[in-house]
């Protein structure tokens, strides 16, 4: 894009930039920090950047630092920080000076388990006075933090909209996993014709006489999984595990992304086509 405008906070950022700039505090992938600086040092050359008065520098250095838990490294060289600290401090710089727009570009990236939780629960917590944009690929990671989503695919968007509504557009139907000991064929024609059973769309060979099927339900999935039970039960075939599988963001995502090819009905799950011999028929079709 090459043209139009952008304001913030109806500021024109080409007109008034240092005005507008203050309204936004950035985090990108790569924390913009000076490796030869000390922790404070640093966090005062940035209180300086974003104009924050001299009188206010002090309280709001302290704050942010408290914040992001770097106060025992203020010290420190940057450069001898872990990635994790690193990415802390550049965390620190963004929400300095009380900025009304946080954008974030994977702030949890190199953070250990707990320390991701720890900035998930800072994000959330900056949402209730901010505006923050949140930029990821851990897509559970989006569901645990975000109210809204933007989805897109090579500069394209593909959806805009809150994760309830997308989760229930995109993922209305509920997919079943079962596991049973028995005949591959038996239990597959059961499991295919057992009512709300949209589409039997996976079968795996588990070894040991056991078999995994993934199964589409079209209705209610809790009422169609006793459904399969009863069915398998009867017909003395014994199931080892059965489950659904929850609508998630992940699965909406792969819908808009990357969606399955046709399938190709019960006979090429049963019987499917090894991969060598596909190359062979191709050929002769040439």
């Amino acid at each position: 894009m090459s043209a139009g405008t952008v304001t913030i906070n109806g500021i024109d950022i080409s007109k008034e930039p240092v005005k507008a700039k203050q309204k936004i505090g950035y985090l990108p992938q790569d924390p913009p920090v000076y490796p030869d600086m000390r922790v404070k040092e640093y966090m005062s050359f940035c209180a300086g950047l974003k104009r924050i008065p001299r009188s206010e520098r002090k309280d709001e250095i302290n704050r942010v630092m408290e914040l992001l838990k770097i106060s025992e490294v203020k010290n420190k060289l940057i450069k001898n920080l872990s990635g994790g600290y690193k990415r802390r401090v550049g965390f620190a710089q963004a929400i300095l000076g009380k900025p009304d727009f946080i954008i974030l570009d994977e702030p949890t990236v190199g953070l250990d388990p707990n320390q991701v939780i720890e900035v998930r629960n800072i994000i959330k917590d900056l949402g209730k006075k901010h505006s923050v944009i949140f930029s990821s690929h851990i897509l559970s990671e989006v569901s645990e933090v975000c109210d809204r989503v933007v989805i897109i695919n090579k500069g394209d968007i593909r959806a805009v909209d809150t994760i309830e509504n997308l989760e229930k557009s995109f993922c209305s139907e509920v997919v079943l996993h079962i596991k049973v000991k028995g005949s591959k064929t038996k239990s597959a024609s059961i499991i295919e014709t057992t009512k709300g059973v949209k589409e039997l769309t996976e079968i795996n060979d588990e070894g040991s006489d056991s078999y995994s099927f993934t199964a589409v339900v079209d209705g209610d999935a809790e009422e169609t999984r006793k459904n399969i039970m009863s069915e398998l039960i009867s017909n003395k075939v014994d199931i080892t595990e059965i489950y659904s599988d929850r609508p998630n963001l992940e699965n909406v995502f792969i819908q808009l992304i990357n969606r399955p090819a046709n399938s190709g009905g019960l006979e090429e799950l049963l019987n499917p086509v090894p991969e060598n011999k596909k190359s062979d028929e191709s050929e002769e079709d040439k």
